[in-house]
């Protein structure tokens, strides 16, 4: 008699944990339906992407297949070009880049109209979403395809740009880089002439400031020349890992002080571990089968040495034998942003189909499992909401009511 009843016990408690959890993820999947959710970064991939950006096989993560069994209700695709030269012929084919991704964007919205629409503001954000559309904004990133013409700026805002950043891997004429690859840490002290004159015309404009990518001097001038809050689209914590890329505590604070946010990335090298012995000698490896050192501190050092074909064929060597991520990872340095600038002050931003994807989030499919994850940390769901599309669209108000022209 004994026995049994304490096998019946067992039994009531296993069921009630597996009650517990079954109503956790019940739960969690009605605040995701409940959710705007809204994605702050993403690229485009055309057809000269490297293969490593693309999923195993071919395909996006941000296709609209990804994006409806993530519920995902809007994104941000940014007309993004990466480093090169910056005589005419290279800002040629930098601004072809832009241009083929914009009409990709276009073509997105054109061919899906019952499903996905570009929106020009907050408003059709909203809008678009409860008419169970997803809503497109435009973003651009990296004015290295700009050359040095300011006027440029509203060229892309009549092809409906709202989210601007200055910056990729590189300077360019308007400002110094986080990650300068072989040139020196600063070219221009920060930013340029022509990079201060862009602050102002964009908030003219309305238009979002993204301070990703900038070096610390150039991020420290634009929170003090922009009359509008900004945002970080795809940028962490680099008291969490320290790397270039990452925003410091006093960046942070800086943020909260403008009432911006920043939109944390599941990009593997922001979130990385310490590779294992064992990982650390394949990766040796593979470096020194490209010409490099086999010592590292981050796999990809020196890659920025290699001519452009070589320098692609170690990236896609090395992507598949880098330590990986977890979505705790992930979430942590959400986490860390909520409790040192608060809650408000937070997003996500994922870079995807740029190189970004860890376990548990490798698409834009995976994006309830985010909400899952808050939920599971305490955060309530009017926090969930902010984190996914509240704390972006209240910024992106803020530069659009700063418009002066």
């Amino acid at each position: 008699m004994t026995t049994r009843l304490l096998l019946g016990a067992a039994s009531a408690a296993l069921l009630l944990i597996s009650g517990a959890a079954s109503a956790q993820t019940a739960d969690a999947g009605a605040v995701h339906r409940r959710a705007l959710v809204l994605d702050g970064h993403a690229d485009v991939l055309l057809p000269s992407t490297p293969g490593r950006y693309w999923l195993p096989g071919g395909g996006s993560r941000v296709d609209l297949d990804h994006l409806t069994r993530g519920q995902v209700d809007a994104v941000v695709l940014s007309l993004s070009v990466g480093p090169g030269p910056r005589d005419a012929a290279g800002i040629a084919a930098a601004r072809a880049d832009v241009n083929a991704k914009l009409a990709k964007i276009r073509a997105f919205a054109a061919d899906n109209p019952s499903r996905v629409g570009i929106a020009l503001s907050a408003d059709d954000v909203e809008r678009l979403a409860s008419e169970g559309k997803t809503a497109v904004l435009v973003g651009f990133q990296n004015a290295r395809s700009l050359g040095d013409d300011l006027g440029q700026i509203d060229a892309l805002y009549r092809d409906g740009v709202r989210v601007f950043a200055f910056n990729h891997a590189g300077h360019n004429s308007w400002s110094d880089s986080s990650r300068p690859g072989d040139a020196p840490p600063s070219e221009h002290g920060g930013l340029s002439p022509i990079g201060r004159q862009a602050v102002a015309r964009l908030n003219d404009l309305g238009i979002l400031i993204d301070v990703s990518q900038l070096s610390s001097d150039a991020f420290a001038q634009t929170l003090a020349l922009t009359r509008a809050p900004v945002a970080a689209t795809h940028s962490n914590v680099r008291a969490l890992v320290d790397n270039s890329r990452n925003l410091s505590d006093a960046e942070l604070d800086a943020i909260k002080k403008n009432d911006g946010v920043v939109q944390v990335s599941p990009f593997n090298s922001y979130l990385a571990r310490q590779p294992s012995p064992a990982e650390r000698q394949r990766i040796s490896a593979v470096r020194v089968r490209h010409g490099l050192p086999a010592a590292f501190s981050a796999a990809n050092d020196g890659y920025g040495s290699l001519a452009p074909a070589p320098q692609q064929a170690f990236l896609d060597e090395l992507a598949p034998i880098v330590p990986r991520a977890t979505i705790s990872d992930y979430v942590d340095h959400i986490d860390y942003i909520a409790k040192r600038i608060g809650w408000r002050h937070v997003g996500v931003g994922t870079d995807f189909d740029h190189g970004a994807g860890v376990t548990g989030f490798d698409s834009e499919a995976d994006a309830p499992n985010v909400t899952a994850e808050l939920l599971r940390r305490g955060y309530t769901e009017e926090q969930v909401d902010a984190i996914w599309s509240g704390n972006f669209l209240r910024v992106l108000r803020a530069a659009e009511a700063d418009r002066r022209v």
